[in-house]
């Protein structure tokens, strides 16, 4: 079992924001019950001495105000201790799907240039087989396209055009809109559709269109050589391999640990995105504030509004499957 240095962010009261509401918002914050929140280290101090992780940087924001910040236990024990900072980079694995993924469709739909209902095949045309015809960009965004929840983790392949081949290959578990499976597959074929739509990879994309507009300067796919000392690593593993480990294996640091989105190079919608706390509560603001951060817009409030309600349909909700064949990931 791996253990790793975690980020986490929670959002208190998550509200879209309005001027007129701006001001109760900051009020709203100095209501926070600051008891519970030195209570917060303890239960991660908990943790690190259960062995379940060697530390984590907790940011807690309310509306539009951090409201607590705290670097607790180690970002590394191996080959020596290291202490957590603030500033610790963290590989961010499934949230790549929100922060990136989705995010980059959602600007791509507000200018028209694709639709959550246009088939996959529309941009993808050798996916449209095997009774993937309808799979719609709605059905990857929301899990129910009825793919399973990755590749064979045992095939070791190398490249994002291989990927995309053998997701193309893919059949069904069940037909769309049928089946609640959480799927990789789904969010690299979305950054797939990203990169034919816009004619930008989709780190290019992200990086243009969402962290430079949000001033997220620690967040990236490939992280630089310079930013190694502040990134969190995770587990010892060969390049192509999975499971982890064995002869050959070297600490991954600034590498995606996820073995798909390292066999497609380190970029993938799926996972592949490095950030801080901080960087992340930049998001998380811009979403509370209807799309809007520091006056610049990068999503409508209809969009946001669209990105953060409840999208499985009624009959699944309650018999999601998180987990489908050769899958590696556990919920989050």
């Amino acid at each position: 079992m791996r253990i790793a240095p975690i980020v986490l962010l929670v959002c208190l009261a998550p509200v879209l924001l309005t001027s007129q509401r701006a001001s109760a918002a900051a009020a709203a914050a100095d209501d926070v019950d600051r008891d519970a929140l030195k209570r917060i280290e303890d239960v991660v101090k908990d943790g690190i001495a259960q062995a379940k992780l060697p530390g984590a940087v907790v940011l807690v924001g309310r509306d539009d105000k951090v409201v607590y910040r705290e670097a607790i236990g180690n970002r590394a024990l191996k080959p020596s201790v290291e202490k957590m900072t603030e500033d610790t980079v963290f590989d961010l694995a499934s949230l790549t799907k929100v922060v990136a993924t989705t995010t980059s469709v959602m600007i791509l739909l507000e200018e028209g240039r694709l639709g959550l209902d246009d088939a996959v095949a529309a941009y993808i045309p050798e996916f449209g087989k095997y009774g993937k015809q309808r799979i719609t960009i709605r059905h990857l965004l929301t899990h129910v396209s009825g793919l399973r929840g990755d590749l064979d983790m045992a095939l070791e392949f190398e490249g994002t055009e291989r990927a995309i081949q053998l997701a193309c290959e893919e059949v069904p578990l069940a037909p769309p809109g049928q089946r609640f499976v959480y799927s990789d597959i789904n969010f690299f074929l979305l950054g797939e559709i990203v990169h034919r739509v816009s004619g930008l990879t989709l780190d290019q994309f992200a990086q243009t269109r969402i962290f430079e507009p949000l001033g997220m300067k620690n967040t990236r796919f490939l992280p630089p050589a310079d930013w190694l000392p502040k990134i969190a690593p995770t587990e010892a593993c060969r390049p192509l391999a999975w499971p982890c480990g064995g002869p050959g294996a070297v600490m991954l640091r600034g590498v995606v640990h996820d073995p798909t989105a390292r066999r497609m190079g380190g970029v993938a919608g799926h996972a592949g995105l490095f950030s801080t706390a901080s960087d992340l509560s930049r998001f998380c603001r811009m979403l509370l504030g209807g799309g809007t951060l520091d006056g610049k817009r990068l999503l409508s409030p209809l969009a946001v509004a669209l990105m953060t309600r409840e999208a499985t349909p009624p009959p699944l909700d309650k018999r999601k499957h998180f987990l489908g064949p050769g899958s590696h990931e556990r919920p989050a």
